[in-house]
């Protein structure tokens, strides 16, 4: 049982975060951190993320799709703003049904797989592929469900500030995503991307073919942002068709034996998408470190993109442009020694970036 006044104020502060982007969520979390019943729920879960209380009520919602908070849920249907009925309504809902909230607040975590970020890891991958003059091998680390490891059969289009317009991947994907860049020297990437043999790493892999897992990953997606759920579901009927490779494991321990699995005369790209933030200093410093060694081995590229302070920070301190940025950045390793390249910081779902340089 978790402090209830420690979780209050965690969903204050969550309130405040969301307030920008999620006027729902917003409202939700600052009621719940006055209420000690619903707040009460959250302190009982053993990580009491004030997202996972709001994802659990999404996904109860998704069970009962007729219930009338669903007019307030945009993933579900709903059209209509925060008004005075919708935390009272909120509350019963989900207090009503305290035992299923329970019972998923202790079984469940937060997930995601944000088809949206390929935008931001489509260039990098491409200078990478450029660089290795020829086709690449690729490991994702945090892989969650596998998503992004099919984003070569993307379609991308990147609309720069000045007015230039670039597009790449397959003219008829059935994935379509779109990046705003701001900042001079972008040129856009390759049209094709030679991907050769990929595989992902998780600690929990999502498995798509189960119908109660994909709808997890939708009740993660904030309700008020229904085109995240749009991309999550065609990415999904799109890799059923053509399945990827998620291994369990971490990227500590793990990565040299999946590295193992991979062609050992192709150049490797290992990548990573906030998922270095659910990393404890000893691990974020264990995952660098198996990757200079695997660097050691033969030719790497490692393209993170990650909040600077659990990112890059530590290869590459002192960067106040950077802090509480999200960056995008290529490392290479040379006689041991790490070399980072800044290449964009960007918006946390990869619909924004600011270019800063090139590989």
């Amino acid at each position: 049982m978790n402090d209830i006044a420690t979780t209050r104020r965690g969903l204050a502060t969550f309130a405040g975060r969301a307030e920008a982007s999620s006027p729902l969520y917003s409202h939700l979390a600052a009621k719940a951190a006055e209420d000690d019943d619903v707040a009460g729920l959250l302190a009982g879960a053993p990580d009491p993320d004030p997202e996972l209380l709001l994802a659990v009520a999404h996904r109860l919602l998704q069970a009962d799709p007729i219930h009338p908070l669903t007019r307030y849920y945009p993933t579900l249907g709903g059209f209509d703003g925060v008004d005075a009925e919708t935390w009272p309504m909120f509350r019963t809902f989900l207090l009503e049904r305290a035992e299923q909230a329970r019972e998923l607040l202790a079984a469940r975590r937060v997930r995601h797989n944000e088809v949206q970020r390929a935008a931001v890891l489509y260039p990098p991958l491409s200078a990478v592929a450029k660089q290795a003059k020829g086709t690449i091998g690729l490991i994702e680390v945090g892989a969650c469900a596998g998503l992004l490891l099919g984003l070569d059969k993307f379609g991308y289009r990147y609309q720069c500030d000045g007015g230039e317009q670039y597009t790449a991947g397959p003219a008829k994907a059935a994935v379509g995503l779109h990046c705003a860049v701001q900042g001079p020297g972008f040129g856009g990437p390759r049209k094709k991307l030679p991907l050769g043999e990929r595989i992902g790493l998780d600690p929990e892999p999502v498995d798509l073919t189960d119908e109660d897992e994909l709808a997890w990953l939708d009740a993660c997606i904030w309700t008020d942002q229904p085109e995240r759920v749009r991309l999550l579901r065609t990415a999904a009927a799109a890799q059923a068709r053509q399945p990827q490779q998620v291994v369990a494991g971490d990227g500590a321990t793990d990565l040299a034996t999946v590295a193992g699995r991979l062609p050992a005369d192709a150049p490797l790209a290992v990548m990573n998408t906030n998922t270095m933030t659910r990393l404890e200093a000893r691990q974020r410093a264990d995952y660098l470190a198996a990757l200079a060694a695997l660097a050691a081995e033969r030719p790497l590229w490692w393209v993170s993109h990650e909040p600077y302070e659990s990112g890059v920070a530590e290869l590459l301190p002192g960067r106040e442009d950077l802090t509480s940025a999200e960056v995008l950045s290529v490392t290479t390793w040379s006689g041991g020694e790490p070399e980072v390249t800044v290449l964009a910081t960007t918006d946390p779902n990869g619909r924004r970036m600011t270019w800063r340089g090139g590989v």
